[in-house]
This record gives C-alpha cells, sequence and structure tokens, in this order.
C-alpha cells in the first residue's frame, strides 16, 4: 500500500484539530487543568531552550528553567519571584561562563519564566471581568488574547503567502510580507469584535460599541506586539542557525515556534489591564 505523505499545511491543519480543542478546553474547565496545561508548556519550552542553544551542560539549564517557572506560577509575593528569577539569571551566567551562546541561555530564565507565567498571570487576573457569572471572566478574556494572536497568525500566513509584497523583515524572516502583518492586523480587529459581540449577547453585558471598538483596537495592538516576538524569535534561530525551536509538534515546530508571540505579548498585556483595573 502506498504510504501518503502529508503537506506542511495538512498537518498544520491536522495537529491544530487536535491542541485546539486541548486549549481551550482547559481554560473553561480552570483550576487544576489551566495550571497543568501551562506549567506543562513551560516545561517543554525549558527543554527546547536548553536543547536548541548548543552548550555543555543542558540538564542544570533546563532545572534552572523549570525552577523559576514554578516560582512564577505558583510563588504569589512578587519581591520573592522577582529575587528567584535575579539570582537564577546570575547563577546561570555564571555557570555558562565557558558556553559560546552564554547570554542566550542567560536570557531563558527571564524569558520563559515571565512569559509563560504571564500567561497565568492573565487567566486570573480576569477572573472577575465585567459581569460574567460563574467565574468565566478568566476563560472569555483570556481565550480572546489566544484569538488576537492566532488571528495575527492566520490572516498573516494567509495574506501573506496569497498577496506577498515587500518583506516585513527580510534579513530575519525572508517569509513574512507586510501584506501579511496588515492581514493579519485586520483578522485579529475583525475577530475580536465579532467575539465581544457574541459575549455581549450570551451574557447580556452593558457593552457598548465603543467599548466593542476599544477592544477591537487593543486587538491590533497584541497582533502587531505578537508579531514582533514573532520576529525576535525568528531572530535567535537565525541567529542559532536553525529552521525550528524541535520537531515536537508536526507541521509546526516546536512549542516556541507556536507560542513565541503568545509569551512575548503576555507580559505587556497583563501589565496594561493590570493599569486598567487600577485605573477603574
Amino acid at each position: 500500500m502506498e504510504k501518503i505523505e502529508l503537506t506542511s499545511l495538512q498537518k498544520r491543519i491536522l495537529t491544530s484539530l487536535v491542541m485546539i480543542p486541548i486549549v481551550i478546553g482547559a481554560l473553561h474547565s480552570g483550576h487544576p487543568y489551566i495550571d497543568i496545561l501551562i506549567f506543562l508548556i513551560g516545561t517543554l519550552l525549558s527543554w527546547e531552550w536548553a536543547t536548541m542553544i548548543t552548550n555543555k551542560r543542558s540538564n542544570v539549564y533546563v532545572a534552572c528553567y523549570i525552577f523559576t517557572l514554578g516560582c512564577s506560577l505558583f510563588v504569589f509575593n512578587r519581591w520573592v519571584l522577582f529575587s528567584a528569577i535575579v539570582l537564577t539569571s546570575l547563577f546561570v551566567y555564571i555557570k555558562a561562563a565557558d558556553e559560546k551562546y552564554r547570554r542566550l541561555l542567560t536570557l531563558g530564565v527571564p524569558y520563559i519564566s515571565i512569559g509563560v507565567g504571564a500567561l497565568y498571570w492573565i487567566y486570573y487576573l480576569f477572573d472577575a471581568f465585567g459581569s460574567i457569572p460563574n467565574e468565566k471572566g478568566s476563560f472569555v478574556m483570556t481565550l480572546w488574547f489566544i484569538l488576537m494572536v492566532w488571528g495575527v497568525d492566520i490572516g498573516g500566513y494567509i495574506v501573506g503567502s496569497s498577496l506577498k509584497g515587500p518583506k516585513l523583515a527580510p534579513k530575519i524572516s525572508p517569509n513574512k510580507t507586510w501584506s501579511g502583518l496588515i492581514g493579519g492586523v485586520i483578522l485579529s480587529v475583525a475577530v475580536s469584535f465579532i467575539y465581544m459581540f457574541c459575549i455581549k449577547n450570551i451574557f447580556d453585558l452593558p457593552m457598548p460599541l465603543t467599548e466593542q471598538l476599544k477592544f477591537a483596537q487593543l486587538g491590533a495592538l497584541i497582533a502587531v506586539i505578537a508579531q514582533i516576538g514573532d520576529l525576535l524569535e525568528s531572530s535567535i534561530k537565525r541567529y542559532l542557525g536553525i529552521k525550528d525551536s524541535s520537531n515536537l509538534i508536526p507541521g509546526h515546530g516546536g512549542i516556541f515556534d507556536r507560542i513565541d508571540g503568545l509569551i512575548f505579548a503576555a507580559p505587556i498585556v497583563y501589565c496594561l489591564f493590570t493599569l486598567i483595573t487600577f485605573a477603574y
């Protein structure tokens, strides 16, 4: 029987059909499923970071990354968390004195702990969003944030591959175009507006059109920030001379390849909504 070879796009679609229900299911179920999912993602990312960067003691670095990841998820005192990240970063920097990529190995400590940790912080920050009953504010708003990042990824892929045009950052990511970025931002804005319109009607929220438009504007901002994170990841991989962070996810590459925009945007979104919460 002839073996059927799937194209990259087909692999991406099939993998997404498996991953998306898991993510949405964990978000909807809440504790402890969301905690487990985020910790698992962070652990896999820790392994990827320590293996995609050539080094002499990957086990030590993985342990350091997972330690600070655990602190960001389960330590609720900010000064203790800050101290853990700083001291562990210093430890890795000293330990990596003879490593070629010393700075990147050290960067892994704050990048993973704060980036992945912020996904967790966002979830609980949104716990009391608006008047959504049964503590579903976390689910609704975190899913909105994820959809903004997915929107710019999907829109960028479809529009960019169809229209092509001028390159966005040819020296960093030759396949990305300005048309893809614009298309991705537009899709994120459209998804935000439709999503908030649906949420307003499902939960009967007093959300005027002006507020829905504000969320659409925030969606555009998140889309741009996520693309910057994507370019940052591309620049790191280009610097290291690799195509994918790993081959864990068929058709997608690695965990880092899939959530680079999320973990770059998450701390910024957390800070932004924290300020908005304090303002009100």
